[in-house]
């Protein structure tokens, strides 16, 4: 596409070398945007953006180090131009009982997904207001409501949701909007992975069914970068997403009864319940971080 509200303006994505990163990526280049793709796994960036039609960058950065991602921060407006958009995709999940979890698996998700929030809203808010630009942080239905045996996720998206509406509060009379994307199930490496346990399966499965599907990832791509396209302060995938929000008070009594019924049909017999990081990108971090 030539035209349209994203043709010619630069798009930084992070968390961008697979997975719903990867997807919007593709979609926002189809739109004529230039793409900067941010993220572990250098090799898989440069595959992405060797795939796309329009001018990108790539850069090998860590999220939750500040420092690191000003330096792109900087590449990004000197080699593209400063960014109308900027989605802040990259996150990580781990799995199993709370008393299960890795105590550094666990709060690396806490890092990744909140504080690399955080970090990726610092160093480009400053261009956004500059474009009167647009930031969208990509959260989860476990934002809405939490669910046992994925504690550290619940607790990040929540946290990211929180980030978002205090953005939106402090930027709008500035010209930038914030949006937050809530989603259900998408099929990636981390969901698929997460099927390969147990417990965690069995939290899935134990959903109703409209809740226990998963998306198509260049689906739930298009449905994003149309809600960019559109400056949402909110959007769903999928859309009855969106009636759920009203009832977040009443989730936790629910998740609470379901959790007594099931939990000790699905634990029975698990030895060894906690996932560790979930998918290759989950994977791929632990890696960067050192460990």
């Amino acid at each position: 596409m030539r035209t349209g509200p994203l043709c010619d303006r630069t798009v930084v994505v992070t968390g961008a070398a697979r997975g719903i990163g990867a997807a919007l990526a593709h979609e926002l280049a189809r739109r004529g945007a230039r793409i900067a793709l941010l993220g572990h796994e250098k090799e898989a960036l440069a595959a992405t953006a060797a795939a796309l039609p329009t001018a990108t960058l790539v850069r090998e950065v860590d999220v939750t180090d500040l420092a690191a991602l000003d330096d792109a921060a900087h590449e990004v407006r000197t080699r593209l131009t400063p960014p109308s958009v900027v989605i802040a995709n990259a996150g990580v999940a781990e799995g199993g009982p709370f008393l299960a979890s890795d105590p550094d698996d666990w709060r690396r998700v806490i890092d990744v997904n909140v504080v690399g929030s955080a970090h990726t809203a610092r160093v480009f808010l400053p261009d956004l207001l500059a474009t009167s630009g647009y930031f969208l942080q990509i959260a989860s239905l476990a934002a809405i409501g939490a669910a046992p045996l994925l504690s550290a996720y619940c607790v990040s998206k929540a946290g990211v949701e929180a980030l978002a509406h205090t953005l939106q509060a402090e930027t709008a009379h500035r010209g930038v909007a914030v949006g937050v994307a809530y989603l259900n199930w998408v099929d990636t490496g981390m969901v698929r992975d997460l099927d390969r346990h147990r417990l965690l399966r069995g939290l899935r499965t134990s959903m109703p069914p409209p809740a226990r599907g998963t998306s198509d990832p260049a689906a739930v791509a298009a449905r994003l970068v149309r809600a960019v396209e559109h400056r949402r302060t909110a959007v769903y995938v999928p859309s009855w997403l969106r009636l759920v929000q009203p009832l977040r008070a009443a989730l936790p009594p629910v998740v609470l009864r379901v959790a007594r019924r099931r939990l000790p049909r699905l634990d029975a017999g698990v030895t060894d319940p906690g996932s560790g990081p979930l998918g290759a990108g989950g994977r791929a971090d632990r890696r960067a971080d050192g460990r």
